[in-house]
């Protein structure tokens, strides 16, 4: 059964690790972030963009999708069904079609607009029993048509936001979506650690966690985030080890075409590369 990622995620602050958000873009992938949750005895959070959520046919099909895999591979640790950068709209839709939880990316309003939409969703999915996660600041580069310049937020628009009440906070402290490039400066330790002590115990989040050193991602820890998104990073290793197969010429050897088949070298290096993320955040066994 799918939970709010409310509690996942204090227990995570308390405890100083984060959980990963690991954005699901079909079967295969759900599967694989499923399985390496339950293998790794720890608490997950599937993203979903609404460019994946318009991809799979709508969100009553991922839901759908994501309840029976739960039930027939028998799924027993906390999972979040999130909706990624959303607009309003589509937040209405995904409390609809059942997510366990939503973002509202309101970081291109000016920040009373914000406030205002952000206050109706949090309203409504106190009613529900469901987590919110509001953004300040944008993160920087695209992803799944989402742009952002990168700003950093400001500390105090982000106390005004998470004294609405919501699960959770994305700030802008200098990550971006995608590829770093090579002049990246880093994240801004200086902004977070004000935008922690403004907010208290809200869980913070970190987007564009593809990339990100691991000495800057255990200092984000130590400084409240609480969940880090990765999307980019199982992108890339799906691509490569479905490349080096098709390359080898293995879908051309007896039934190598079958899809299970030349899937399934990427279907493996996301399930890699989530556990390799979930022992670097450090909740592997908190799910026990």
């Amino acid at each position: 059964m799918l939970v709010s990622a409310k509690e996942m995620l204090q227990k995570a602050k308390a405890g100083k690790y984060a959980v990963g958000q690991f954005n699901i873009n079909n079967l295969e992938w759900t599967k694989a972030v499923l399985l390496t949750a339950q293998e790794n005895k720890s608490p997950v959070i599937l993203g979903v963009s609404e460019g994946a959520g318009k991809y799979m046919t709508g969100y009553k099909t991922v839901v759908g999708m994501v309840n029976g895999m739960m039930e027939e591979l028998n799924i027993t640790v906390p999972v979040a069904l999130h909706l990624d950068h959303g607009s309003f709209e589509g937040c209405m839709k995904c409390i609809e079609a059942g997510f366990s939880s939503i973002m509202f990316d309101g970081s291109h309003y000016p920040i009373a607009e914000n406030i205002e939409k952000t206050t109706e969703l949090v309203k409504i999915c106190e009613e529900k029993g469901m987590s919110i996660e509001a953004e300040v600041g944008s993160i920087g580069g695209e992803e799944d048509g989402v742009v952002g310049n990168g700003e950093v937020a400001d500390p105090n628009e982000c106390k005004a936001i998470a004294d609405l009440g919501v699960t959770m906070l994305a700030a802008g402290i200098g990550n971006i979506h995608g590829k770093y490039p090579e002049n990246w400066t880093g994240l801004n330790f200086e902004v977070l650690a004000e935008i922690q002590k403004l907010t208290g115990e809200m869980p913070l989040v970190l987007h564009g966690g593809t990339g990100i050193p691991e000495k800057m991602i255990k200092e984000a820890i130590s400084l409240g985030v609480a969940k880090i998104n990765v999307n980019t990073e199982c992108q890339l290793t799906f691509a490569e080890a479905t490349r080096k197969y098709i390359e080898e010429g293995k879908d051309l050897s007896g039934k190598g075409f079958d899809p299970r088949k030349l899937l399934a070298p990427g279907t493996e290096a996301i399930k890699a590369t989530v556990k390799e993320k979930m022992e670097l955040f450090g909740s592997v066994g908190k799910a026990e």
